[in-house]
């Protein structure tokens, strides 16, 4: 019973968000969320426990960003256990996410999840954000909650390419902290987000250098 209630709180939450998921997807989705309820048990990978709640506030919250996203290479800072980048690999299987985090257990935890659901598309890697280099750069970098404005471009800014932006998703907007932008980047856009099953403010910013005349999509 409580798997399909799981299943319909998600095909719901999905639906209201108007993200097309096949049906492997959304058992996907819910594969990962029984790992984590897990593995959160002996690890304490995140607060949440009620996998009720984790549906909206873990994977819905992670999907509500997807079309926002640029470009077909994602990094993933602070993924701490997947989030938000196991649940977008699984609804954006052409897309390429490398998910960073520098708690060991978390990684791991990640990186088996990945393993087990077969996603070809998703890697794993234990670093400071700060110590990680990408050759390439990548068109999105996002975080969920990973640190103030100004240190995320700080910190991430390198690893985004020409066209690359960072997005940041965060809970309520502090004018404070968005004045704190370094002077070569801009807010290029501020969007709220409305996440099924969550009543707490939800917003996602979206940084591009200063010189950046459009998002590559």
């Amino acid at each position: 019973m409580a798997d399909e209630t799981n299943a319909g709180e998600l095909r719901n939450g999905v639906e209201r968000l108007g993200i097309p998921l096949a049906d492997r997807q959304q058992r996907l989705l819910l594969a990962y969320l029984q790992l984590l309820v897990k593995w959160n048990r002996a690890y304490n990978l995140t607060a949440v426990r009620d996998p009720r709640e984790m549906i909206s506030r873990h994977l819905l919250d992670s999907l509500s960003v997807l079309p926002r996203l640029c470009g077909q290479r994602v990094a993933d800072v602070g993924s701490g256990p997947g989030l938000p980048g196991i649940p977008l690999a699984i609804a954006d299987p052409d897309s390429q996410f490398v998910l960073l985090d520098s708690n060991g257990k978390k990684t791991r935890f990640a990186a088996h999840a990945a393993r087990r659901l077969e996603l070809a598309n998703v890697t794993v890697v234990k670093s400071r954000v700060e110590d990680y280099a990408d050759e390439v750069g990548f068109d999105t970098v996002i975080s969920r909650a990973f640190a103030r404005v100004s240190d995320f471009v700080r910190l991430a800014g390198h690893l985004c390419g020409q066209s690359g932006c960072l997005m940041a998703m965060k809970g309520r907007l502090d004018p404070e902290e968005l004045a704190e932008v370094p002077p070569d980047w801009r807010i290029a856009e501020t969007r709220e987000l409305r996440v099924p099953g969550v009543d707490a403010h939800r917003h996602l910013i979206v940084l591009v250098p200063a010189t950046a005349t459009r998002l590559k999509k």
